[in-house]
């Protein structure tokens, strides 16, 4: 074989060892590419989870469990957390959404009002809840408040516990009341409420399914929206062309005491 012939032979050899070498090199990156693409995929996806964990607090919106109702619960089935001597010779029904905005005007109108008429002995109160904005907008924070003034309830703390939600109610769209964590922290403003059974209570739901019974009878009740507003079993909130105020609800409240 001719020196020419050999060196030919050797050229070519380190031809196609000099291309094994740069395939063995791409399948190393590319192998080292899609590792770290699965890398960041399943850190990506941990983050996800992180969020949601964080905005649902990791706590429990199941509404299959027993229906608790709260200490002191009343009414048909136990539906209504009562404020108030039952003495009273009015009677004030009010259906509410935590979620609800017009709730909230509704509260911060005539919050003074009826604190005055209750703690006069005119006027007993019966709260009833509903999660109208859970059902429109998605989330649990109608259901999450609800549960957590039901555990506010068994310690003797509705009504402060209520007033500060409606005081710290977000946004509509903002359905941070489904963050346990929330509640808890809002309830710090409260004296006395933040005990581990307290905090135990909101965190299990364990009045989940007593608020989505509740809900049930608002629906069955036809009404066509929250705050629904009932003296005495009459619709007073809703016409708009006698629209409520302050001091109308006194001079009735008064009359009825007469």
């Amino acid at each position: 074989m001719s020196e020419k012939n050999r060196e030919g032979k050797r050229t070519a050899r380190e031809r196609l060892a000099a291309e094994r070498q740069r395939d063995k090199s791409r399948d190393k990156r590319r192998r080292g590419l899609i590792v770290g693409g699965a890398v960041v995929g399943v850190l990506a996806l941990a983050a996800v989870i992180g969020v949601i964990a964080a905005n649902t607090g990791g706590s429990k919106s199941d509404t299959s469990g027993p229906v608790v109702a709260p200490k002191g619960a009343s009414g048909k089935d136990s539906l209504a957390i009562p404020v108030g001597q039952d003495s009273a010779k009015s009677t004030l029904t009010i259906w509410e959404d935590f979620r609800c905005p017009v709730c909230k005007q509704f509260e911060d109108m005539y919050r003074s009002t009826i604190h005055e008429l209750t703690g006069s002995g005119k006027l007993k109160v019966e709260y009833h809840f509903a999660t109208l904005i859970d059902g429109n907008l998605g989330g649990s924070g109608s259901l999450h408040a609800a549960n957590a003034a039901a555990c506010a309830q068994e310690v003797g703390k509705f009504p402060e516990y209520h007033d500060t939600l409606f005081e710290n109610q977000p946004a509509e769209t903002d359905d941070a009341f489904a963050n346990n964590g929330k509640l808890i922290e809002l309830a710090g403003k409260v004296n006395g409420l933040v005990t581990d059974s307290f905090k135990k209570c909101v965190d299990d739901g364990t009045h989940n399914s007593w608020v989505a019974q509740s809900n049930k009878a608002f629906q069955a009740g036809k009404f066509q929206g929250t705050p629904t507003v009932l003296l005495d079993g009459k619709n007073v909130y809703a016409d708009q062309q006698n629209p409520l105020t302050p001091q109308k609800l006194t001079q009735m409240v008064d009359a009825a005491n007469k």
